[in-house]
């Protein structure tokens, strides 16, 4: 920890990052050990990086960018709401440009421009969707410590990156085992799993590079991450965790998520 302290905040965002890639990694290693995708349990995890996701976009990013207005002399409400939609605007145009088919759905659903990928490689892009805004946040807080603003904490960047890396466990597993289930090999179910979280350590350097080379930008960065997060959420995360019908597991996954990330930011941040 104490190496880890000793690093600059560039660093310790693409250490977060790596962090945040592993988890994804460990998930998608469930895919040695069972057999199948066990639906219940899939849409459970889903709903539960949802409900972290969410918690996350208040607590750690909108909140902090609604009081660091007030460093930069903004009115309060410019950065958040401007910096959420400018967010959710940047995902959109991703989600209609990038190929990418969401688990469940057969590859004639496939979003994003027509395109002759497999299967595979489409299921792996809709999860790198939603890791590009995870990645993206942990490197925004980390980058906001230099500063020297009260609501930037370390505690908090820390906290953070431990909700996104413990939701990115279920993520991976959501990746690999529907991937063994169209037939590919474990370890090519495993390899395409954890590739799926690699996007965040790179966001995670963009997003710290960001805003220590252009300060004023902070606020409008913390929301922007925010409304790119809430965006997978509303179109991606939790109409996948419900089209099985698993409603009430789904329901009770996503404020399991909500409430162990906002137990993290409140009791480290």
């Amino acid at each position: 920890m104490e190496a880890f302290l000793r690093l600059s905040p560039l660093a310790q965002a693409l250490a977060a990052g790596i962090f945040t890639w592993l988890m994804t990694s460990l998930g998608a290693g469930v895919v040695f050990f069972a057999k199948g995708v066990n639906q219940k349990m899939n849409d459970a995890m889903l709903a539960f990086a949802a409900g972290v996701m969410t918690a996350a976009s208040y607590w750690s990013l909108l909140a902090p960018a609604i009081e660091m207005a007030e460093e930069f002399s903004y009115p309060a409400w410019v950065p958040a709401v401007a910096g959420f939609l400018a967010g959710v605007l940047f995902l959109w145009g991703l989600d209609r440009i990038l190929p990418h088919l969401h688990p469940g759905l057969d590859i004639g659903q496939a979003e994003g421009l027509p395109t002759g990928l497999k299967k595979s490689a489409l299921l792996v892009l809709a999860i790198t969707l939603h890791n590009i805004p995870e990645g993206l946040a942990v490197g925004v807080a980390f980058g906001a410590l230099p500063q020297n603003i009260p609501s930037a904490s370390l505690a908090g960047a820390v906290a953070l990156a431990l909700g996104i890396g413990i939701q990115n466990f279920p993520e991976g597993a959501a990746v690999s085992l529907p991937l063994r289930n169209e037939g590919l090999s474990r370890r090519k179910s495993f390899f395409f799993g954890q590739l799926s979280g690699f996007v965040e350590p790179l966001s995670a350097v963009i997003g710290a590079l960001t805003v220590v080379a252009i300060k004023p930008l902070l606020p409008f960065a913390l929301a922007f991450a925010a409304g790119a997060m809430i965006f997978v959420v509303i179109e991606d995360a939790v109409p996948d965790s419900q089209q099985n019908g698993n409603i009430d597991l789904s329901t009770l996954g996503f404020t399991s998520g909500f409430a162990v990330m906002m137990l993290l930011d409140v009791a480290l941040g």
